[in-house]
C-alpha cells in the first residue's frame, strides 16, 4: 500500500489540478464529549486553519495560511471533542532560552471551559521540557495572560529574529498587541 492511498491529497496527473484540502465553517453549536488534549496531527491542519482564521477575520489573531500550518504542525496542541478540534496553541521556539505561544484559538461555542488555560500550560510544560527559561506572547488578551503569570514587557527587549513573522501582518509596522512574557523555573 502506497503512503499516499487514503489521504484526502493526491498527485494530480497530466491535465488535472492539485486539489488541496479547503477550510471548514466552525459550527455554531458546541460539540459535546470529553475535552482531549493532545499534540496535532497532519490532519487536523485544515480544522486549525479554520479557528485561526475565523478569529484572524475579527482581526483576534493573524491569519495563517494552510501551508505555513502544515510547516509548523510540531508547534501545535489541540483539544479535541469527538473529530472536532475546538482549542489549539502552538509554542514555537524562537531562540535558545526563548519561545513564543501562538496561535491560541478557543472554539467561541467552547470559551469559559478551561481550554485556553489549558493549552498554555501544556505549550509552558512542553518549553520547560526544552530547558527554555522564558516564554512570551503578543496578544489583545492582556488579562487572561496575567492570570497565567504572564506580564507585560516593552516589545524592544525581543530579539529580532521575532519580527521576521511581524513583516508580513498586515498591521506592521503599527503592532498594537501587547508584548508579555513568563519566567521558567
Amino acid at each position: 500500500m502506497s503512503p499516499f492511498e487514503g489521504n484526502s491529497f493526491s498527485f494530480p496527473t497530466q491535465g488535472e489540478n492539485l486539489v488541496l484540502p479547503s477550510a471548514v465553517e466552525l459550527k455554531k453549536e458546541p460539540p459535546k464529549g470529553e475535552i482531549i488534549f493532545r499534540k496535532a496531527k497532519p490532519r487536523d491542519m485544515v480544522k486549525i486553519h479554520s479557528l485561526i482564521n475565523h478569529f484572524a477575520k475579527e482581526g483576534l489573531l493573524l491569519p495563517v495560511s494552510l501551508n505555513r500550518l502544515y510547516d509548523v504542525v510540531r508547534d501545535f496542541w489541540v483539544a479535541q471533542v469527538g473529530d472536532e478540534v475546538v482549542g489549539c496553541a502552538a509554542l514555537h521556539i524562537t531562540w535558545e532560552d526563548l519561545a513564543e505561544i501562538r496561535s491560541l484559538a478557543v472554539h467561541p461555542a467552547m470559551h469559559g471551559k478551561g481550554i485556553g488555560r489549558k493549552l498554555v500550560k501544556l505549550c509552558l510544560e512542553e518549553a520547560a521540557s526544552f530547558d527554555i527559561k522564558k516564554v512570551f506572547v503578543l496578544t489583545y488578551q492582556v488579562e487572561f495572560f496575567k492570570k497565567m503569570g504572564f506580564r507585560e514587557i516593552d516589545k524592544k527587549f525581543l530579539p529580532h529574529k521575532v519580527w521576521n513573522d511581524c513583516l508580513n501582518c498586515p498591521k506592521f509596522p503599527n503592532c498594537d498587541e501587547t508584548a508579555m512574557l513568563i519566567e521558567l523555573g
